[in-house]
């Protein structure tokens, strides 16, 4: 299975964004993990920008 670049590029972005780091580590990461975390951040974003 393929992964779409565009999304693979988001999914990187957001991720260095916000944690700060290496595109090769989170190129390293599986798909699964890297959807964990995006998953996450937006968890966390959305606490904080709900004032929790």
């Amino acid at each position: 299975m393929t992964y779409a670049l565009p999304r693979l590029r988001e999914e990187i972005a957001y991720i260095a964004y916000h944690f700060h780091w290496p595109r090769e580590e989170i190129l390293d990461l599986t798909h699964g993990e890297r959807r964990q975390w995006v998953a996450e951040i937006a968890r966390i974003n959305t606490r904080v920008n709900e004032g929790g």
